[in-house]
C-alpha cells in the first residue's frame, strides 16, 4: 500500500528535472528524480549527480519535500572520505545531505502537522542513507517545521541540523537555564555559533574560543568574550568557572582546558564522540562495545575527580527544539550566514571548495 496524500494541480506545469507520473485531473507524483550518489568512498570526484534514482514510497509518518536549498555539513564531507564506514558501507551508494528547505508535495497519512504546498525546513539524523542531495527528500514529520515567510529557503537550509546539535547539548543534556555561564569553545562553526546564540537567547552568559576571524561575528552574536585561541592564552584570558562547556573541537588540550573551567556538577560535552572512530577502525561488533566502555570509563573518572558530568554529544530529531529554532530564527534571534551558493549541479565543485578550506563559511546548494 502507498501512503500518500497527493498534492492536485489544475492548468499547472511542474518545473523539475524529474519523470513524473501524470493522472487525468492533474494529479502529480514524481516517481524519479535527480539525486547525488555516493557509489563509494574519496574525494569529490566520486559523486555522481543521477536523474533516474527511485523517489521511495511514504511511510505513514513521512513527509515528502521537493528541496530547494540543502546546505553542506562538515559530515557530509566526512561521511564522503569514508567517516563512518564500518555503518555505510554495506549500505552504499548513499545519497549525503542533511539539511534541507522546500515544499511539502507529499504526507503520509499519519501526519497531522504539515499539509501539502507547505514551505518547511529541517534536518535528517546523522545516521540516515538516503540523505537530502535531491530533487525529492524523505523526512518524517517530527524532523521538519514551517519555514518562516520573512527567509529564504538557502537562509533557512543552513540552520537545522546545526541548531539541532546545539540544542541537544545545552537544552537536554546541560538543561542551562538562565543567568549560567557557558564556553564554547570553537565558536566561530556552525554549531558553536548556533549554541552561542541559543544560551543567550537563554539568559546565559557565554564565553568562546575562535579563529581572530571570527571574533567580531561571534561577538554580534551575543558572546560577552570572544578569545583568539591562536594569539592568546586561553586559560590566561578566561576568568573564572562555568556551569557548562561545549567543545566543538573534542581534542585533547581541548579537553582538558575545558574540564578544568567548570564549576563542580558542570557539564563538559565534546562533539567529537569516538563511536564512529572506533567502529571504523575495529568493526561494529567490537568498536561498539569498545566505544562505549571509554565513554564509561571517562565519565567515572571525571566524575570523581572533577565533580562533573562528561558527555559526547551528536544531533538528534527533537520537535520540540526545532519549534524553539523555528520561533528564534523567525524572530532573527538565531542565524547562520551563508558564505556562498552553488548550482545543484556543481555538487563536487562545492565539495572542492570545502576540503580544500577555500570558503570557511556556510556553503549551501540551490536546486530549481
Amino acid at each position: 500500500m502507498q501512503f500518500f496524500k497527493l498534492h492536485t494541480f489544475k492548468n499547472a506545469a511542474v518545473n523539475c528535472d524529474c519523470q513524473l507520473f501524470q493522472l487525468s485531473f492533474f494529479r502529480f507524483f514524481a516517481t524519479t528524480c535527480r539525486a547525488v550518489l555516493l557509489p563509494r568512498f574519496g574525494g569529490p570526484e566520486v559523486l555522481e549527480l543521477r536523474s533516474d534514482v527511485e523517489v521511495p514510497q511514504l511511510k505513514p509518518n513521512q513527509v515528502l519535500v521537493r528541496a530547494r536549498a540543502v546546505s553542506i555539513n562538515p559530515l557530509d564531507t566526512r561521511m564522503r572520505s569514508g567517516y563512518g564506514r564500518s555503518i555505510f558501507e554495506p549500505l552504499l551508494p548513499l545519497i549525503l545531505g542533511r539539511d534541507i528547505s522546500g515544499e511539502v508535495t507529499a504526507v503520509g497519512t499519519s501526519v497531522q502537522s504539515l499539509s501539502v504546498g507547505q514551505e518547511v525546513f529541517g534536518a535528517l539524523h546523522p545516521t540516515a542513507v538516503r540523505g537530502t542531495y535531491t530533487d525529492y527528500a524523505v523526512l518524517s514529520e517530527d524532523e521538519l517545521t514551517p519555514k518562516p515567510i520573512s527567509v529564504t529557503h538557502v537562509e533557512a537550509s543552513a540552520i537545522p541540523f546545526a541548531a539541532l546539535t546545539a540544542w541537544r547539548a545545552l537544552k537536554s543534556t546541560a538543561r542551562i537555564t538562565e543567568g549560567q555561564r557557558l564556553l564554547v569553545v570553537g565558536g566561530g562553526g556552525a554549531v558553536g555559533f548556533t549554541a552561542i546564540q541559543l544560551a543567550v537567547a537563554a539568559g546565559c552568559h557565554v564565553t568562546t574560543t575562535c579563529g581572530s576571524q571570527s571574533i567580531e561575528g561571534v561577538l554580534k552574536a551575543g558572546a560577552e568574550q570572544a578569545v583568539d585561541y591562536i594569539a592568546e592564552d586561553i586559560e590566561l584570558a578566561i576568568k573564572g568557572k562555568f556551569d557548562a562547556v561545549l567543545d566543538t573541537i573534542g581534542v585533547p588540550e581541548t579537553e582538558r582546558i575545558g574540564i578544568n573551567f567548570l564549576k563542580r556538577g558542570g557539564h563538559y560535552m565534546t562533539l567529537q564522540g569516538e563511536a564512529a572512530s572506533l567502529t571504523d577502525r575495529y568493526g561494529l561488533a567490537v568498536g561498539l562495545p569498545v566505544a562505549t566502555a571509554i565513554l564509561l570509563k571517562k565519565q567515572i573518572q571525571y566524575r570523581y575527580s572533577h565533580g562533573i558530568e562528561y558527555w559526547w554529544t551528536y544531533m538528534r530529531a527533537d520537535p520540540d527544539g526545532l519549534d524553539e529554532i523555528r520561533r528564534l530564527f523567525e524572530a532573527g534571534r538565531l542565524k547562520i550566514p551563508v558564505e556562498k551558493t552553488f548550482p545543484f549541479t556543481q555538487v563536487r565543485e562545492a565539495h572542492e571548495a570545502k576540503a580544500k578550506k577555500l570558503i570557511p563559511g556556510k556553503v549551501v546548494l540551490e536546486l530549481d
